[in-house]
C-alpha cells in the first residue's frame, strides 16, 4: 500500500487564458497534518477543489488511496471529508437535525452524531439553532458534518478564515487531536504560517500556480540560506568590497547584512581581509520561518 494518502502529478488548471495550478505534485503523507500554505490566489483552493472532484484538471494526475481520482471517483470520495470556504448548514435546525440531515444523504445511520458532537465540542449547544451559533462553533459543526462518515481523509479549505483569536484556538486543537482520535489524514490550507507552525506536520508552499516547497518545517527551516551580519571599521571601504565582488546586501545601521552565493563563509571573510578591511563582527544569521515563507511567496524564489 502507498504510504501517500494523496499524491497528484503534475497537476494543472488552467482558466481560459489564465495558468491556476502549473504542474503540482503533492505528496500527502497517511496519519499526518499537511499545512497547505501560499498567499490569497495562489492556487491553493484551485488545487483542492481538483483533489475533491469539484472541477477537472486541464492537466496531470490525483491519485487517492493508491487509485487513480478520475478512475474510482466514488469509492475514493466516500473515504473523503471536507469542509470548502463556509460550512453549509441550515440555520433554523439544531446542530443535531443538521448532522441528521447530513447523515441521511450520506445514507449513514445516527450512531455517530453524539461521538462528533462530543469531539467539536458542540455537546452542550446540540440543541441551539445553527442561525444563533457564533462564526466559530458555525465552523466547527461544519468539521462535524465532514466527520459524520469517519473519513479517512479530511481536507479543509481555509478553517480560520475570519475567525476572532478563541475561535481559531478551538479548531486548531480539533485539528491536532484528529489524526490520534481517528488515525486519520488532514490537510489544511492557509495563508497564515503562524497558524500551520502550530499544527502541520509537513506544509506545502504554493504561489502563482507554482508549488516552491514540500516537506517538513525543519527542512524548510534547513534548507533555507541564512545571511552573515558583517561589521567593519570602515564601512564604506566594506560595502566598495562587497560591490566590487558582485555580493548583494542591505545596510542595517552601521552593519551589512550579506547574502552569500553558497561558498564557505570563511572563504567570504578572507576576500574581506585580503582586502584590507577591519572587520570586527562576523556572525551567520537564520531566517524565522516567516522570513522565509516571504522570500518564497515574494521573491517566487524554490527550495
Amino acid at each position: 500500500m502507498e504510504e501517500n494518502i494523496v499524491k497528484t502529478i503534475d497537476l494543472t488548471k488552467n482558466f481560459k487564458n489564465f495558468k491556476a495550478v502549473k504542474g503540482v505534485n503533492l505528496s500527502v503523507k497517511k496519519g499526518r497534518v499537511y499545512g497547505f500554505l501560499g498567499p490569497n490566489g495562489a492556487g491553493k483552493s484551485t488545487t483542492i477543489r481538483m483533489l475533491l472532484g469539484l472541477i477537472k484538471p486541464t492537466g496531470g494526475q490525483v491519485r487517492m488511496f493508491g487509485k487513480d481520482l478520475r478512475k474510482n471517483r466514488m469509492d475514493i470520495l466516500k473515504r473523503v471529508g471536507s469542509m470548502v470556504e463556509a460550512p453549509s448548514y441550515y440555520g433554523n435546525l439544531t446542530a443535531y437535525e443538521n448532522l441528521q440531515v447530513s447523515a441521511e444523504l450520506l445514507e449513514l445511520d445516527y450512531k455517530y452524531i453524539d461521538e462528533v458532537l462530543e469531539v467539536v465540542k458542540l455537546t452542550e449547544w446540540k440543541n441551539r439553532q445553527a442561525s444563533k451559533f457564533s462564526l466559530g462553533m458555525k465552523q466547527r459543526l461544519g468539521i462535524a458534518q465532514a466527520l459524520i462518515s469517519k473519513p479517512e481523509l479530511l481536507i479543509l479549505d481555509e478553517p480560520t478564515n475570519g475567525l476572532d483569536p478563541s475561535g481559531i484556538h478551538e479548531i486548531r486543537g480539533l485539528i491536532k487531536r484528529l489524526p490520534k482520535l481517528y488515525n486519520m489524514t488532514v490537510i489544511i490550507s492557509s495563508h497564515n504560517l503562524s497558524e500551520i507552525e502550530l499544527v502541520a506536520d509537513d506544509i506545502g508552499i504554493i504561489n502563482r500556480g507554482n508549488m516552491l516547497f514540500q516537506g517538513t518545517l525543519e527542512e524548510l527551516h534547513s534548507k533555507s540560506k541564512g545571511q552573515i551580519c558583517i561589521g567593519a571599521r570602515d564601512s564604506r571601504r566594506l560595502q566598495d568590497t562587497l560591490d566590487s565582488c558582485g555580493y548583494e546586501y542591505r545596510t542595517e545601521g552601521k552593519d551589512v547584512l550579506l547574502k552569500p552565493r553558497g561558498e564557505d563563509p570563511e572563504e567570504i571573510l578572507r576576500q574581506l581581509v585580503l582586502k584590507n578591511n577591519r572587520v570586527f563582527k562576523f556572525v551567520e544569521v537564520q531566517k524565522s520561518l516567516e522570513e522565509i515563507f516571504l522570500d518564497l511567496t515574494e521573491g517566487g524564489e524554490k527550495l
